[in-house]
């Protein structure tokens, strides 16, 4: 099979403007991630509604499109781009563009997923850990999966789940794996195309979740397992940790 990353990188943020340009250990962001990705995949490519950010990908050797700034999500920015760029692709994979330190073993993981027939879509988890402790896993920003015995997706959640009858609730963490949902996805090439002419569901609405609208239409996502917990950048103070960490691994 045959993998392209794309990877959706806006100017615009409300928190963080600029953020993908913005300078980490010598490097702009969307240059890590770039570089993390394509040694991984067989070809990638950043999608931009920004010409400061299409300059910056050219100037270090990347691949680059320019996509409408209208579209409401990265998953339709990201059928675009793949669109425009043509090729014999099976599988494309939305990553992040402010995930700098997106691991080779989560991208390893999320490929093996399309090894099922069955798996129109691929994501990651992560299990908590005891020590992340109950605040952690009651944290409505941090989304929860409940994989079935093939490790394909039966639910997306803020909520805790499964809830755990019987159990107190400090003894949760000790008494079930549950596990967090790490946000990046890949498509069977067809499945990439259908879903973005999806109309948003009920469930999805309901949670704020895209992934329910694809659950709600029958498509099968299958599920990564990572142990490796991602650092992603959202404001400037993220930078500066990020800037920490980078430090550490001395890249």
């Amino acid at each position: 099979m045959k993998f392209i990353a794309i990877i959706p990188a806006r100017y615009a943020s409300t928190r963080f403007p600029g953020k993908p340009l913005a300078m980490l250990g010598g490097k702009p962001v969307i240059q890590r991630v770039y570089e993390q990705v394509a040694g991984v995949m067989d070809d990638a490519v950043v999608a931009t509604d920004d010409e400061r950010i299409f300059a910056a990908v050219e100037a270090f050797g990347g691949k680059v499109v320019m996509t409408s700034p209208d579209h409401r999500s990265g998953t339709d920015r990201c059928y675009e781009a793949f669109c425009k760029v043509g090729g014999d692709y099976d599988v494309v994979v939305n990553v992040q563009g402010d995930e700098p330190f997106i691991h080779h073993s989560q991208l390893e993981a999320i490929k093996r997923c399309f090894d099922n027939p069955a798996t129109d879509i691929a994501t990651l988890v992560k299990p908590f850990a005891e020590e992340d402790g109950l605040a952690a896993l009651e944290n409505p920003n941090s989304p929860k999966v409940v994989l079935d015995a093939e490790s394909q997706a039966v639910y997306f959640s803020r909520s805790v789940i499964p809830y755990l009858r019987g159990v107190a609730r400090e003894d949760w963490l000790k008494s079930h794996t549950f596990y967090k949902h790490i946000g990046m996805y890949a498509f069977r090439a067809g499945a990439l195309k259908e879903v973005t002419s999806l109309p948003q569901s009920t469930l999805e609405k309901a949670e704020s979740l895209e992934q329910l609208r694809w659950l709600e239409n029958g498509y099968k996502i299958g599920v990564g397992i990572s142990n490796i917990e991602t650092i992603g950048i959202d404001t400037p103070e993220d930078l500066e940790r990020a800037e920490n960490f980078i430090k550490t691994l001395k890249l």
